[in-house]
């Protein structure tokens, strides 16, 4: 495969995953809806009072889940794999010593053609480190030096 296909590999499997989470909080956030709404029609006093307060704090987490999906989802577009760039950009693939990262989203290890792929964000401390940097240049990560042999 070629950089930009294993890019294009790489950010589908972003998309997808962002999708099934989505999916999956979308499925959650009814579920409690249903619940609620069911709890209302009940009238058993402080157990009621307390069950409804239990899925009202339920139903916030998961809003705020939603919330974090849905920024991931807006930065899927901004990952621009048709181009290259000597530094380390959103959207670059840069292989170390050690592994090899996909800056975009925090979504982990992905294989493509029996090779690993880290997905990081830019803004996590990893994707920090990489940020700019060139091929040849060194990192500090959990207190260990490495060299980036590749950005592409």
């Amino acid at each position: 495969m070629t950089t930009n296909e294993i890019k294009a590999a790489l950010l589908e499997q972003c998309s997808l995953t962002v999708e099934n989470r989505y999916q999956k909080i979308r499925q959650t956030i009814r579920g409690i809806e249903e619940s609620l709404f069911e709890e209302s029609k009940s009238s058993a006093g402080d157990k009621h009072e307390t069950g409804r307060a239990m899925l009202q704090i339920d139903r916030e987490n998961a809003g705020y889940q939603l919330r974090e999906i849905e920024q991931l989802q807006r930065t899927i577009p901004k990952i621009n794999i048709a181009t290259s760039s000597e530094n380390a950009r959103l959207g670059s693939l840069v292989i170390t010593e050690k592994a090899n990262y996909f800056l975009s989203l925090s979504i982990g290890d992905i294989v493509i053609e029996n090779s690993h792929y880290y997905c990081v964000a830019t803004s996590s401390p990893i994707g920090q480190q990489f940020l700019g940097k060139k091929k040849g240049e060194s990192y500090t990560f959990n207190n260990t030096t490495n060299q980036i042999t590749a950005v592409k």
